[in-house]
């Protein structure tokens, strides 16, 4: 049984998150459609400051770059970043159009349908002159999604980000976030999330993402092995409650997930995200060496499970001491369980 003082510390580089930042309205109850909610919670959401925040609040360096409205929602999105210790130096504010919305649908297990109001808003606009490129250059990860790549203008400041990223000797973060409603159609989206594929040093993407992007519905090691590309250092499958897959050059395994009572899994990937690139910001050895690998994604793994047990991603995002006391209650369950066996075997 691997102990969590294996686990490596978190680095002090800078992760730069690039995209959206928006909000959430969380219905107050589960399993009821959008019109029978009886109210919502307002949560502060999009994936790429939900990353940004899961790697401060684990004792990281981060900061956002994106685009907000110059409105009451847009300001309260940056205060939060910054009540969150994320550098704000990369937002911008649209005096023109609106912080971007997402009503969500809660099933019953916790998972979600979503509803967008964006036509156009705020993140949507954001132009390669907006990007403070000083900023990304300070940076030794650059983490993105694929929303950012619907539109233009957005997906030209986006794609100059990528570039000016790769040339400073970053780190290339790539997690899609698949938001069908978002795009066009299914094909564009394929196209459009494959287009920067290539560039990507590291791709973590959800078990409903690899069956959209392969066409298959196999969750298996030869279809996730299909989107590999070879300047790939490392590739993540995300299973939910059966944990994650991981995949280098090297090898490649499985760490098992952490059982909780889950509420919203509104922001587990991106804080899963976020454990691993705090963790490997200063040490990219780590995607080298298998058994500190695992450490880091049964952390990760742990964060992400923590992250479901309430409702919004950002107020449920963990600190460390979080996700090691979460990992030691399941080491001593695993150990009670071993000597419970041993006992039954020599009785």
């Amino acid at each position: 049984m691997a102990s969590t003082n294996a686990l490596p510390p978190t680095g002090n580089g800078l992760v730069v998150s690039f995209g959206e930042m928006l909000i959430d309205f969380v219905p107050t109850v589960s399993g009821v459609s959008l019109a029978e909610a009886p109210g919502f919670l307002k949560a502060p959401g999009g994936a790429p400051a939900n990353v940004a925040i899961a790697v401060a609040r684990l004792g990281g360096k981060a900061a956002f770059i994106g685009k907000l409205g110059d409105d009451e929602f847009g300001h309260m999105l940056a205060g939060i970043l910054k009540e969150n210790d994320v550098r704000s130096d990369g937002i911008n504010f649209d005096k023109s159009a609106r912080t971007a919305l997402a009503f969500v649908t809660l099933r019953t297990d916790g998972e979600r349908e979503f509803m967008f109001y964006r036509n156009p808003s705020a993140d949507m606009l954001l132009t390669p002159e907006d990007l403070n490129l000083e900023l990304i250059r300070s940076a030794k990860v650059f983490h993105y999604g694929s929303i950012s790549l619907i539109v233009e203008p957005c997906r030209s400041a986006h794609l100059k980000a990528m570039e000016v990223a790769r040339e400073a000797g970053c780190l290339l973060s790539y997690d899609p976030n698949l938001r069908l409603p978002l795009w066009p159609s299914p094909e564009e989206a394929r196209q459009q999330i494959l287009s920067i594929w290539e560039k990507a040093d590291v791709i973590k993407v959800s078990d409903v993402e690899l069956e959209f992007l392969t066409g298959s519905d196999k969750i298996d090691d030869e279809s996730a092995l299909s989107l590999w590309h070879p300047n790939l250092k490392l590739l993540l499958v995300t299973l939910g409650e059966h944990g994650s897959r991981y995949y280098t050059k090297s090898f490649h395994g499985s760490v098992g997930a952490f059982h909780v009572n889950t509420v919203d899994t509104t922001g587990a990937g991106d804080s899963f995200v976020g454990a691993l690139l705090c963790k490997i910001v200063d040490d990219q050895s780590i995607l080298e060496d298998e058994a500190k690998l695992r450490e880091v994604l049964k952390f990760a793994n742990a964060c992400g499970a923590i992250t479901t047990t309430k409702k919004g991603a950002i107020p449920a995002l963990p600190t460390e001491a979080d996700a090691l006391n979460l990992i030691n209650e399941k080491n001593v369950k695993e150990g009670v369980l071993e000597a419970l066996k041993s006992r039954c075997i020599i009785l």
